[in-house]
């Protein structure tokens, strides 16, 4: 006689899982309600997870506004930034409505039509949205003239009142972020006037300001005025070692890199190492509508992480994962510890 379930599936596996901020051991549940993970050890005789446990992972910078947003669901992701869109429309996402995306990325998306997640996709794996709404630039910048920003997607600030309007708008609203250009090789940026209002304005209303910093010079200047994160780690130029420890000491960076190619991918992957080394600190993003990226957790972002030299535990701290022993959290599984191998974890995976 035996009491485990005739399923097949062993109820109690010993497992190893990273908690956000080192691994530790503990212990995978099968049930009625699903897998869980408990912080105790499993008892003597379980059967191993092979492989580690964690949460969902989080992408830094999205655009889910030029991407088939329904994918979410179902991916590695539980957690995304939206940096740069129509207010409206990824505020009513974020609070789960119903919304089509503006079809402005082909190259990103699929012609099929939008429509909503499989049934068997549990409430529980939906990803939490959080967002800047529209992209905060100078009169006539960046990327006020490109085609694929949606309608309202971009706010043009002609002075520090407009600027308060601005932000005044949007917290209201309930923005986690301020997205500000400066973004000098595709037109004019906001003066310094402008960037240190929004700065102080971000600080009053306790939002990061979240600077994209392109062109000679920008990733300082953006940082010197108040800027708290930069949207993509610095490609325009080589910083000197002097200017990344300042910029280790005061903002965080957003990855971004492979999004590059030839020489901006050499510069930035020389600026994260160095930034890195010196103790700043770094989170994962893909920029996904940027190009043809996955909705998904990127596996070449995680290829030039690790080309950076991040890897390992940091790898992973940079990844940001939801808390794993959370009731009901949908957990990922990944062979031989390695983000790219990633899956969502299932019965199928406890069968002895």
């Amino acid at each position: 006689m035996t009491d485990r379930p005739e399923t097949g599936h062993a109820p109690v596996h010993a497992a190893r899982y990273f908690d956000g901020a080192q691994v530790r051991v503990g212990t995978v549940v099968a049930g009625a309600d699903g897998i869980r993970l408990l912080p105790t050890r499993a008892p003597d005789g379980s059967p191993h997870l092979d492989g580690l446990v964690t949460g969902l992972f989080t992408d830094h910078h999205v655009h889910l506004q030029l991407v088939d947003h329904t994918l979410l669901a179902g991916s590695r992701l539980g957690a995304v930034a939206d940096l740069g869109a129509e207010l409206g429309w990824i505020s009513d996402l974020a609070a789960g409505a119903a919304v089509q995306n503006s079809g402005k990325n082909p190259a990103t998306h699929p012609t099929t039509p939008e429509t909503a997640p499989e049934p068997a996709v549990s409430p529980e794996s939906w990803t939490q949205i959080s967002y800047a709404g529209p992209f905060l630039t100078a009169v006539g910048g960046y990327p006020s003239d490109r085609d694929w920003a949606p309608a309202g997607a971009v706010r043009q600030l002609a002075d520090p009142d407009d600027a308060a309007r601005a932000v005044d708008d949007l917290t209201a609203s309930g923005v986690s972020f301020l997205k500000v250009v400066g973004n000098s090789d595709a037109g004019p940026v906001l003066d310094d006037e402008l960037m240190r209002a929004l700065a102080r304005l971000a600080a009053e209303h306790r939002v990061p300001l979240v600077a994209h910093a392109e062109g000679p010079g920008q990733a300082q200047r953006v940082a010197r005025l108040g800027a708290t994160r930069l949207a993509h780690a610095p490609f325009s130029e080589h910083l000197t070692d002097d200017e990344i420890a300042e910029q280790a000491a005061t903002v965080s960076w957003i990855s971004t890199m492979a999004i590059h190619e030839g020489e901006a991918l050499e510069v930035v992957t020389d600026n994260v190492r160095r930034f890195f080394a010196a103790g700043g600190e770094l989170v994962y993003g893909s920029d996904m509508g940027n190009g043809p990226t996955p909705v998904d957790l990127r596996g070449a972002e995680i290829d030039a992480l690790r080309t950076a030299g991040i890897d390992g535990l940091d790898l992973l701290t940079a990844l940001a994962p939801a808390d794993p022993l959370l009731s009901a959290a949908p957990l990922l599984l990944l062979p031989d510890d390695d983000p790219n191998r990633s899956r969502l974890l299932t019965t199928a995976d406890l069968e002895y």
